[in-house]
Protein backbone atom coordinates (compact mmCIF):
# COMPACT_ATOMS: atom_id res chain seq x y z
CA UNK A 1 0.00 0.00 0.00
CA UNK A 2 1.40 3.65 -0.69
CA UNK A 3 0.40 5.34 2.14
CA UNK A 4 0.36 9.62 2.61
CA UNK A 5 0.21 10.17 6.48
CA UNK A 6 -1.34 13.30 7.79
CA UNK A 7 0.59 14.16 11.20
CA UNK A 8 4.34 14.25 11.81
CA UNK A 9 4.65 13.83 15.41
CA UNK A 10 4.53 11.22 17.96
CA UNK A 11 1.90 9.24 16.53
CA UNK A 12 2.32 9.46 12.87
CA UNK A 13 6.01 8.37 13.75
CA UNK A 14 4.39 5.39 15.40
CA UNK A 15 2.39 4.80 12.84
CA UNK A 16 5.04 5.09 9.81
CA UNK A 17 7.68 3.09 12.27
CA UNK A 18 5.51 0.42 11.97
CA UNK A 19 4.13 0.74 8.56
CA UNK A 20 7.51 0.74 6.84
CA UNK A 21 8.62 -1.81 9.68
CA UNK A 22 7.40 -5.26 9.12
CA UNK A 23 5.64 -5.34 6.14
CA UNK A 24 8.45 -4.09 3.55
CA UNK A 25 5.63 -3.34 0.37
CA UNK A 26 4.03 -0.84 2.24
CA UNK A 27 5.55 2.73 2.06
CA UNK A 28 4.69 6.31 3.48
CA UNK A 29 4.94 8.28 0.08
CA UNK A 30 3.40 11.36 0.95
CA UNK A 31 3.65 13.59 4.13
CA UNK A 32 1.46 16.30 5.16
CA UNK A 33 2.34 18.39 8.03
CA UNK A 34 1.05 22.03 9.64
CA UNK A 35 4.83 23.10 10.22
CA UNK A 36 7.30 22.63 7.17
CA UNK A 37 10.26 21.93 8.96
CA UNK A 38 8.39 19.03 10.77
CA UNK A 39 7.24 17.60 7.15
CA UNK A 40 10.83 17.66 5.56
CA UNK A 41 12.32 15.96 8.86
CA UNK A 42 9.54 13.12 8.39
CA UNK A 43 10.68 12.99 4.38
CA UNK A 44 14.44 12.59 4.99
CA UNK A 45 13.37 10.22 8.18
CA UNK A 46 11.31 8.15 6.52
CA UNK A 47 12.75 8.77 2.67
CA UNK A 48 8.98 9.94 1.51
CA UNK A 49 9.32 10.98 -1.47
CA UNK A 50 6.58 14.27 -1.38
CA UNK A 51 5.95 16.85 1.81
CA UNK A 52 3.48 19.47 2.00
CA UNK A 53 2.07 21.54 4.06
CA UNK A 54 -1.29 21.85 2.62
CA UNK A 55 -3.43 18.97 3.45
CA UNK A 56 -5.40 18.26 0.44
CA UNK A 57 -2.02 17.98 -1.53
CA UNK A 58 -0.87 15.07 0.22
CA UNK A 59 -4.38 13.36 0.54
CA UNK A 60 -4.42 13.97 -3.43
CA UNK A 61 -1.36 12.92 -4.47
CA UNK A 62 -1.64 10.80 -7.49
CA UNK A 63 0.17 8.10 -5.83
CA UNK A 64 -1.79 7.67 -2.71
CA UNK A 65 -3.66 4.74 -2.50
CA UNK A 66 -4.76 4.98 0.98
CA UNK A 67 -4.81 7.83 4.17
CA UNK A 68 -3.32 7.67 7.50
CA UNK A 69 -4.80 10.08 9.64
CA UNK A 70 -2.51 11.37 12.68
CA UNK A 71 -3.57 14.60 13.87
CA UNK A 72 -5.40 16.46 16.91
CA UNK A 73 -8.59 15.48 17.45
CA UNK A 74 -10.06 18.25 15.85
CA UNK A 75 -8.71 18.16 12.47
CA UNK A 76 -10.28 14.82 12.05
CA UNK A 77 -13.62 16.12 10.25
CA UNK A 78 -11.97 18.27 8.18
CA UNK A 79 -9.36 15.30 6.62
CA UNK A 80 -11.98 12.68 6.37
CA UNK A 81 -14.01 14.93 4.19
CA UNK A 82 -10.98 15.54 1.91
CA UNK A 83 -10.52 12.06 1.94
CA UNK A 84 -14.45 11.20 0.52
CA UNK A 85 -13.98 13.85 -1.79
CA UNK A 86 -11.13 12.31 -3.73
CA UNK A 87 -12.49 8.58 -3.10
CA UNK A 88 -9.26 7.73 -1.19
CA UNK A 89 -9.30 4.98 1.46
CA UNK A 90 -8.97 6.51 5.12
CA UNK A 91 -7.67 5.10 8.53
CA UNK A 92 -7.56 7.08 11.56
CA UNK A 93 -6.21 7.23 15.01
CA UNK A 94 -8.60 7.60 17.83
CA UNK A 95 -11.24 9.09 18.83
CA UNK A 96 -13.37 9.04 15.45
CA UNK A 97 -14.45 12.27 16.79
CA UNK A 98 -14.67 15.03 19.60
CA UNK A 99 -17.95 13.81 20.23
CA UNK A 100 -21.32 11.33 19.04
CA UNK A 101 -22.26 14.27 16.66
CA UNK A 102 -19.15 15.20 14.87
CA UNK A 103 -18.49 10.67 14.89
CA UNK A 104 -21.68 10.47 13.29
CA UNK A 105 -20.79 12.81 10.53
CA UNK A 106 -17.52 11.32 9.35
CA UNK A 107 -19.40 7.67 9.64
CA UNK A 108 -22.02 8.82 7.61
CA UNK A 109 -19.62 10.32 4.96
CA UNK A 110 -17.70 7.37 4.28
CA UNK A 111 -20.36 4.75 4.04
CA UNK A 112 -22.06 7.60 1.12
CA UNK A 113 -19.12 8.11 -0.55
CA UNK A 114 -18.26 4.27 -0.69
CA UNK A 115 -15.16 4.80 0.82
CA UNK A 116 -13.01 1.70 2.81
CA UNK A 117 -12.78 3.29 6.63
CA UNK A 118 -10.64 2.00 9.63
CA UNK A 119 -10.49 3.04 13.26
CA UNK A 120 -7.07 2.54 14.08
CA UNK A 121 -7.81 1.03 17.91
CA UNK A 122 -4.20 -0.74 18.46
CA UNK A 123 -5.63 -2.05 21.59
CA UNK A 124 -7.35 -4.75 20.48
CA UNK A 125 -4.99 -5.80 17.89
CA UNK A 126 -2.15 -6.02 20.66
CA UNK A 127 -0.67 -9.90 20.59
CA UNK A 128 -2.50 -10.64 24.66
CA UNK A 129 -5.59 -9.23 23.29
CA UNK A 130 -5.97 -11.23 20.57
CA UNK A 131 -4.93 -14.35 22.53
CA UNK A 132 -7.53 -13.53 25.36
CA UNK A 133 -10.48 -12.81 22.89
CA UNK A 134 -10.17 -15.91 21.02
CA UNK A 135 -10.02 -17.63 24.21
CA UNK A 136 -13.57 -15.75 25.21
CA UNK A 137 -15.32 -16.15 21.51
CA UNK A 138 -14.47 -20.16 22.23
CA UNK A 139 -16.22 -20.00 25.39
CA UNK A 140 -13.25 -20.72 28.03
CA UNK A 141 -14.20 -17.99 30.66
CA UNK A 142 -18.30 -19.05 30.05
CA UNK A 143 -20.47 -15.73 29.87
CA UNK A 144 -18.72 -12.56 30.25
CA UNK A 145 -19.95 -10.90 33.14
CA UNK A 146 -17.56 -8.26 33.93
CA UNK A 147 -14.78 -6.60 31.34
CA UNK A 148 -12.63 -3.79 32.90
CA UNK A 149 -10.11 -1.85 31.23
CA UNK A 150 -7.70 0.49 32.49
CA UNK A 151 -5.39 3.25 31.01
CA UNK A 152 -3.50 5.59 32.90
CA UNK A 153 0.20 7.76 32.83
CA UNK A 154 1.38 10.57 33.37
CA UNK A 155 0.05 12.83 30.64
CA UNK A 156 -0.55 13.66 27.23
CA UNK A 157 2.67 14.12 24.94
CA UNK A 158 1.76 17.33 22.77
CA UNK A 159 0.56 20.27 24.50
CA UNK A 160 -2.84 20.34 22.20
CA UNK A 161 -4.73 17.67 24.20
CA UNK A 162 -4.98 20.50 27.35
CA UNK A 163 -6.84 22.65 24.74
CA UNK A 164 -10.26 21.22 25.69
CA UNK A 165 -11.91 22.65 22.07
CA UNK A 166 -8.58 21.24 20.11
CA UNK A 167 -9.28 17.90 22.02
CA UNK A 168 -12.70 17.68 22.84
CA UNK A 169 -12.11 16.54 26.50
CA UNK A 170 -9.71 15.05 28.91
CA UNK A 171 -8.15 11.83 30.06
CA UNK A 172 -11.83 10.68 29.55
CA UNK A 173 -12.40 10.55 25.40
CA UNK A 174 -7.99 10.37 25.21
CA UNK A 175 -7.54 7.11 27.53
CA UNK A 176 -11.50 6.27 27.58
CA UNK A 177 -11.66 5.65 24.09
CA UNK A 178 -9.49 2.49 24.07
CA UNK A 179 -10.58 1.21 27.52
CA UNK A 180 -14.62 1.34 26.25
CA UNK A 181 -13.66 -0.54 23.22
CA UNK A 182 -11.71 -3.29 24.52
CA UNK A 183 -14.28 -4.37 27.18
CA UNK A 184 -17.14 -3.57 24.20
CA UNK A 185 -14.96 -6.15 22.29
CA UNK A 186 -14.52 -8.83 25.31
CA UNK A 187 -18.47 -8.58 25.88
CA UNK A 188 -19.43 -8.43 22.24
CA UNK A 189 -20.17 -5.74 19.79
CA UNK A 190 -23.07 -6.72 18.79
CA UNK A 191 -24.24 -6.30 22.14
CA UNK A 192 -25.86 -2.74 23.19
CA UNK A 193 -24.54 -0.65 25.57
CA UNK A 194 -27.40 0.92 27.37
CA UNK A 195 -26.69 3.10 30.46
CA UNK A 196 -23.48 4.59 31.64
CA UNK A 197 -22.31 6.28 34.74
CA UNK A 198 -19.01 7.89 35.54
CA UNK A 199 -17.15 9.44 38.34
CA UNK A 200 -14.99 12.12 36.88
CA UNK A 201 -12.76 15.07 38.60
CA UNK A 202 -9.59 17.79 37.95
CA UNK A 203 -7.30 16.61 40.45
CA UNK A 204 -3.91 17.41 39.48
CA UNK A 205 -3.76 19.02 36.07
CA UNK A 206 -4.20 22.88 36.01
CA UNK A 207 -6.39 22.21 32.80
CA UNK A 208 -10.47 22.85 32.05
CA UNK A 209 -11.01 18.63 31.54
CA UNK A 210 -11.07 16.07 33.75
CA UNK A 211 -7.57 14.01 34.49
CA UNK A 212 -9.00 11.64 36.16
CA UNK A 213 -11.78 9.29 35.74
CA UNK A 214 -14.09 5.53 36.46
CA UNK A 215 -16.64 4.70 34.76
CA UNK A 216 -19.22 1.99 33.99
CA UNK A 217 -21.21 0.75 31.07
CA UNK A 218 -23.79 -1.53 31.53
CA UNK A 219 -25.24 -3.91 28.36
CA UNK A 220 -28.57 -5.05 27.81
CA UNK A 221 -27.27 -8.35 28.25
CA UNK A 222 -26.55 -7.55 31.64
CA UNK A 223 -22.71 -7.30 31.29
CA UNK A 224 -20.71 -4.73 32.65
CA UNK A 225 -17.92 -2.84 31.11
CA UNK A 226 -15.95 -0.89 33.49
CA UNK A 227 -13.03 2.03 31.98
CA UNK A 228 -10.33 3.66 34.92
CA UNK A 229 -8.88 6.29 33.12
CA UNK A 230 -6.04 8.96 34.50
CA UNK A 231 -3.35 11.40 33.70
CA UNK A 232 -2.18 11.77 37.00
CA UNK A 233 -0.63 8.08 37.26
CA UNK A 234 3.28 8.30 38.15
CA UNK A 235 5.32 5.53 37.33
CA UNK A 236 4.54 5.07 33.22
CA UNK A 237 1.87 3.29 31.01
CA UNK A 238 -0.11 1.23 33.27
CA UNK A 239 -1.89 -0.77 30.89
CA UNK A 240 -4.56 -4.14 32.66
CA UNK A 241 -7.62 -5.98 31.05
CA UNK A 242 -9.54 -7.95 33.76
CA UNK A 243 -12.15 -9.97 32.32
CA UNK A 244 -14.50 -12.23 34.60
CA UNK A 245 -16.86 -14.69 32.85
CA UNK A 246 -19.06 -17.89 34.16
CA UNK A 247 -16.73 -20.49 33.54
CA UNK A 248 -12.97 -18.27 33.95
CA UNK A 249 -10.75 -14.98 34.36
CA UNK A 250 -8.61 -13.79 32.18
CA UNK A 251 -6.21 -11.17 33.75
CA UNK A 252 -3.65 -9.35 31.26
CA UNK A 253 -0.72 -6.82 32.39
CA UNK A 254 0.15 -5.07 28.86
CA UNK A 255 3.24 -2.88 29.87
CA UNK A 256 4.16 -2.05 32.63
CA UNK A 257 4.94 -5.71 33.98
CA UNK A 258 6.17 -7.46 30.72
CA UNK A 259 8.41 -9.62 32.55
CA UNK A 260 11.73 -7.15 31.35
CA UNK A 261 13.35 -5.73 34.29
CA UNK A 262 16.47 -3.80 34.34
CA UNK A 263 18.21 -1.50 36.53
CA UNK A 264 20.79 1.36 34.95
CA UNK A 265 22.24 4.01 36.14
CA UNK A 266 21.37 6.07 33.21
CA UNK A 267 24.67 6.56 31.55
CA UNK A 268 24.13 5.14 27.80
CA UNK A 269 20.48 5.10 27.62
CA UNK A 270 17.53 7.59 26.91
CA UNK A 271 13.62 6.35 25.38
CA UNK A 272 12.63 3.65 27.07
CA UNK A 273 9.37 2.87 26.18
CA UNK A 274 5.89 5.13 25.43
CA UNK A 275 5.50 7.70 28.79
CA UNK A 276 8.35 6.04 31.19
CA UNK A 277 9.28 8.85 33.68
CA UNK A 278 12.63 8.16 34.04
CA UNK A 279 15.70 6.60 32.17
CA UNK A 280 17.98 5.68 35.61
CA UNK A 281 17.18 3.28 38.47
CA UNK A 282 15.13 0.09 37.83
CA UNK A 283 12.85 0.67 34.91
CA UNK A 284 10.18 -1.90 33.26
CA UNK A 285 11.58 -1.76 29.23
CA UNK A 286 9.48 -2.87 26.78
CA UNK A 287 10.82 -5.55 24.14
CA UNK A 288 8.97 -4.50 20.74
CA UNK A 289 7.00 -1.70 21.93
CA UNK A 290 5.01 -1.15 18.23
CA UNK A 291 4.23 -5.10 18.64
CA UNK A 292 3.34 -4.87 22.36
CA UNK A 293 0.82 -1.82 21.20
CA UNK A 294 -0.97 -3.72 18.36
CA UNK A 295 0.30 -1.91 15.62
CA UNK A 296 1.63 -4.40 13.40
CA UNK A 297 -1.43 -6.48 14.08
CA UNK A 298 -3.51 -3.80 13.29
CA UNK A 299 -2.15 -2.48 10.26
CA UNK A 300 -1.91 -5.97 8.44
CA UNK A 301 -5.81 -6.48 9.54
CA UNK A 302 -6.06 -2.63 7.53
CA UNK A 303 -4.79 -3.71 4.90
CA UNK A 304 -5.21 -7.28 3.97
CA UNK A 305 -8.58 -6.44 4.70
CA UNK A 306 -8.44 -3.74 1.87
CA UNK A 307 -6.60 -6.26 -1.08
CA UNK A 308 -9.93 -8.86 0.20
CA UNK A 309 -12.75 -5.84 -0.39
CA UNK A 310 -13.59 -6.27 3.11
CA UNK A 311 -14.41 -4.55 6.26
CA UNK A 312 -11.56 -4.05 8.60
CA UNK A 313 -12.31 -5.34 12.56
CA UNK A 314 -12.56 -2.08 13.39
CA UNK A 315 -14.16 0.71 11.36
CA UNK A 316 -15.80 4.05 11.67
CA UNK A 317 -18.66 2.76 13.23
CA UNK A 318 -16.86 1.38 16.13
CA UNK A 319 -15.49 4.46 16.76
CA UNK A 320 -19.10 6.45 16.50
CA UNK A 321 -20.01 3.94 19.20
CA UNK A 322 -17.35 4.79 21.14
CA UNK A 323 -17.90 8.27 21.16
CA UNK A 324 -21.34 7.85 21.79
CA UNK A 325 -20.36 5.77 25.17
CA UNK A 326 -18.14 8.87 26.09
CA UNK A 327 -20.71 11.14 25.75
CA UNK A 328 -22.73 9.66 28.09
CA UNK A 329 -20.31 9.45 30.90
Amino acid sequence: MRIAMLGAGFIGRFYADALQGYRSKDKVVSIYARREESATKFAADYNCAHWTTVMEEAIAHPDVDVVCIALPNDIHEMAVMLCCKHKKAVMTTKPLGRNGEEAKRMLIAVEEAGIFNGYLEDLVYTPKFIKAHQSVKEGAVGRILWAKSRETHPGPHSEWFWNIEQAGGGCILDLGCHCVEISRSYIGKDIKPIEVMCWADTQVKPIDAEDHAIGLVKYENGAIGQFEVSWTFRGGLDLRDEVMGTEGTIWINSFLRTGFEMFTTGKGGDYISEKSESNSGWLFPVGDELNELGYNHMFMDMFNSMEKGEAPKETFYDGYIVNCILDAA
